[in-house]
């Protein structure tokens, strides 16, 4: 089975001519495992694409849909159950592929994952034999794809939220043929070698996954990008919807919690009151949220997204940013939740420095993109949003390896396994990393390490060291599959074993 690296690389070197080919193959692959693409309208679809805030949104949608289940209406007089079962599938996992698949705000169990696994691939051997095909299995992402559909549909899911993988128009889950509502969170620029190197041209493809007879729903976006939005509506005759700010969300206190959370709970909002009404709910969100709203936006959870951890000393500070509007955005979250300092020395008074109260570290990397680029606004948006022109006292750059002593664990592996080059066994991308942020900031402690697990480990010598400061403040930003890492890391020492043992 094909890892996602190994696709996304030939879908760039054939220059995008393998994206038109996409839907037919997968609606193929579907009907090998015994359905068509109708067959998944009983799970009531919802589907959501974009560049920055997929997940969130999703995970959003996710809380508040579980208000409304069996179990939630016995605690309540003034709701009825809407739905039984709600599904989540979403992209990439952090630490192990289950969490792609969820039921009811859960992960799949292993042996409930292991069995809807099974089953699939023993559907397409069936069907290979029989037709006298090749045992070719599809590629990584459109066989978790088929298993999520299967999977929701063997165990009576009634409500599904499926996040979109890359783009929308060619993307594996846009077999969908009648969802109960779509929503496109926001977009900048990403993935160019598959979607186009301007806004207009991603914006078409996020706008793909529009369907006849589903509300639509977006957040204020970019100016070019609106206009290649409606006209995508207008052609699919879909009534679009921008969807401002709900002024409920300045007293309610989100679950994700980060002022930029309050675009994608807004557009969760949205969706997820129609998707009730569609469902015969009588659900207004005009002017109040219902509490059951407010519960779900309260209770959401999403691993690794704006994300606070105490370990002793240690403030962990952890969202994933890839994109330079999405790493604005994680400067800004992070300068609205750091511990004040004494004073450093600042763009507006360089004399008066004083050695800070706590040290910060930012532990970062991003292999594949233009990371320096990406350091260089992280930088430039903690210096103005905090005034202070040496915004962290150590830096720490790594590969995505996440143990010094084996590599990535099998569930990292097959998601974002790079094969290894010079430039990666030089750490040639960290250096520059390195020399970039020297440049910017000399006075930084400066270092670079081969893999995650030394990362971890020189934050918490940093902690450690007897120097009368109070602790660290560490933000662990850049690739998803960085924080993916880290997380195993910390989670792989509170259990005592890898998962790989």
């Amino acid at each position: 089975m094909s890892t996602n690296f190994t696709i996304k690389t030939m879908i760039q070197e054939s220059r995008r001519q393998a994206n038109e080919q996409a839907i037919p193959e997968m609606i193929e692959w579907l009907r090998r495992v015994g359905y068509q693409p109708s067959d998944l309208n009983s799970l009531n679809l919802i589907h959501v694409a974009g560049t920055k805030g997929k997940g969130s949104t999703c995970a959003f949608i996710s809380s508040i849909l579980c208000q409304y289940l069996p179990s939630a209406s016995r605690n309540s007089s003034t709701q009825k159950a809407l739905t039984s079962k709600v599904g989540l599938y979403t992209s990439p996992h952090l630490r192990v592929v289950r969490e792609r698949i969820q039921i009811n705000n859960a992960p799949l169990s292993e042996s409930l994952f292991a069995q809807y696994f099974f089953e699939v691939w023993d559907r397409l051997e069936t069907s290979a034999a029989q037709e006298g095909r090749s045992n070719e299995k599809p590629a990584y992402f459109r066989f978790l794809t088929l298993m999520a559909f299967h999977t929701y549909l063997r165990e009576g899911v009634d409500s599904a939220i499926i996040e979109v993988g890359i783009g929308g128009e060619h993307d594996s889950t846009n077999i969908i043929e009648r969802p109960t509502v779509v929503g496109i969170t926001s977009l900048g620029i990403d993935h160019t070698p598959m979607l186009g190197d301007t806004i207009e041209e991603i914006a078409w493809h996020k706008a793909g996954i529009m369907k006849i007879g589903a509300p639509a729903f977006t957040v204020p976006q970019p100016e070019r990008a609106m206009p290649v939005l409606r006209q995508r509506a207008e052609e699919r005759n879909v009534e679009l919807t921008i969807v401002n700010r709900h002024p409920e969300l300045e007293t309610v206190h989100l679950g994700l919690d980060a002022d930029f959370q309050k675009t994608n709970a807004s557009l969760a909002i949205a969706m997820a009151a129609s998707h009730l009404q569609t469902l015969g709910g009588d659900i207004s969100v005009v002017d109040r949220l219902p509490p059951e709203f407010k519960r779900g936006l309260q209770l959401a959870r999403w691993s690794g997204r704006c994300e606070i951890r105490r370990e002793g000393a240690i403030e962990w500070y952890i969202d994933g940013g890839h994109t330079l509007e999405s790493i604005e955005l994680v400067g800004n979250w992070l300068a609205s939740k750091l511990t004040p300092t004494t004073t450093t020395t600042t763009t507006t008074n360089p004399g008066a420095s004083q050695p800070p109260r706590r040290k910060r570290v930012l532990l970062f990397n991003q292999q594949t993109r233009d990371a320096s680029a990406l350091v260089t606004a992280l930088y430039s948006t903690l210096v103005s949003a905090l005034s202070d022109a040496h915004p962290f006292t150590h830096t720490i750059f790594c590969t995505n390896l996440t143990f010094a002593d084996g590599g990535y664990t099998p569930d990292l592996f097959s998601v974002n396994y790079i094969p290894v080059s010079p430039d990666m066994v030089a750490m040639s991308v960290q250096r520059k990393l390195a020399d970039t942020w020297k440049e910017l900031d000399p006075r930084a402690d400066v270092r670079v390490v081969r893999t995650i697990e030394e990362a971890v480990g020189l934050v918490r010598g940093i902690a450690r060291a007897g120097d009368g400061s109070e602790g660290v403040e560490c933000l662990v930003t850049g690739s998803v599959h960085l924080v993916g890492g880290f997380l195993e890391v910390l989670e792989t020492e509170s259990a005592g074993t890898k998962l790989s043992d």
